[in-house]
């Protein structure tokens, strides 16, 4: 029970927001706006699946919001040339899957630091596409491409349907598989990692580049919601994904989140501007409440491994 402290903190934080709002709001927990809600941090959350990994391996992946907004367009210029929406599906989460090998190729291999590589591909990517599409909006795109053709009931159970099983599998995943085991015995000691037999290179190539392929995902899965795609989308998104995975109880460090933390600190993070309108405060103070969320979040991490090392410390002398 104790190493899930901090989920179980997240979670609380939780309830006790939305009993606020049942107790106070109408309105807020209707079909329609739970649904929409869901629909806008949708990208965050799937995103946040791949992130918990790089990080748990001690790294950082800040270029995902400009792959974000490369794939949706790869997305909608591929179902423009004629090509089943499967298969523009499948184009971005390739394209997406080749910027997170970039990624984890130069951070694994050429031993560039994450925060580097991804800071340059950030801005690589981000101005490439604004020099290539000049800041124009894929538009005319065929009837198809809307919600995969589906109608808007359809389209959101068949989304939510399929977040839930990704979030599942990776929970599991994480937790009971050979891999998930090497991805955390990466992050907490490397040298050790290797001395037991894991390419701990590999690991870092693949999770940057899943992560890549799951930023793909819901680029797609995003794009399909509107007529037209901006050039523009996604700018900010690295930070809504890694706070959040940080408010779950990610160490920064590495070695060590959950899923589910991540699912709760997407959930708590993107209440928060909704539930703001509902109960009248003014939307100014979105930024601020989730900032100080993510600063209280961070320094009981930093205080847990400090409290963990005094403990340690303390039984060596004893």
């Amino acid at each position: 029970m104790k190493q899930y402290t901090r989920e179980i903190a997240i979670g609380v934080a939780n309830a006790a927001l939305l009993l606020l709002l049942a107790a106070t709001t109408q309105g807020f927990f209707t079909a329609d706006n739970l649904a929409d809600l869901f629909l806008a941090n949708m990208p965050v959350m799937l995103i946040a699946l791949g992130m918990t990994l790089v990080i748990v391996t001690a790294q950082i992946d800040i270029s995902v919001g400009s792959v974000f907004a490369v794939c949706g367009i790869v997305a909608g210029i591929t179902a423009k040339t004629g090509a089943p929406m499967f298969v523009a599906l499948l184009s971005a989460c390739a394209v997406g899957a080749a910027c997170g090998a970039l990624n984890g190729a130069l951070t694994a291999y050429l031993r560039i630091p994450s925060i580097v590589v991804t800071l340059a591909t950030m801005v690589a990517l981000r101005d490439g596409l604004r020099w290539t599409t000049q800041g124009a909006w894929v538009g005319n795109l065929p009837a198809g491409f809307l919600r995969f053709g589906l109608s808007q009931q359809a389209y959101t159970f068949t989304v939510l349907l399929l977040t839930i099983t990704l979030t599942a599998a990776y929970a599991w995943g994480l937790r009971h598989l050979r891999a998930g085991r090497a991805v955390f015995a990466t992050g907490s000691n490397e040298a050790a990692a290797k001395q037991l037999g894991i390419n701990t290179n590999l690991v870092v190539f693949l999770v940057f580049t899943i992560t890549g392929a799951l930023t793909g995902l819901a680029a797609t899965l995003n794009t399909v919601r509107f007529n037209q795609i901006p050039s523009n989308s996604g700018i900010g998104m690295e930070l809504k994904v890694i706070a959040a995975v940080a408010v779950g109880g990610a160490a920064i460090t590495g070695g060590a989140a959950t899923i589910t933390g991540a699912v709760l600190g997407v959930m708590l993070l993107g209440i928060i501007g909704p539930a703001l309108t509902f109960l009248g405060v003014s939307a100014y103070w979105e930024k601020a409440l989730q900032g100080g969320i993510i600063l209280v979040a961070i320094s009981a991490n930093v205080l847990g491994n400090y409290r963990s090392s005094r403990r340690a410390a303390v039984a060596v002398a004893g």
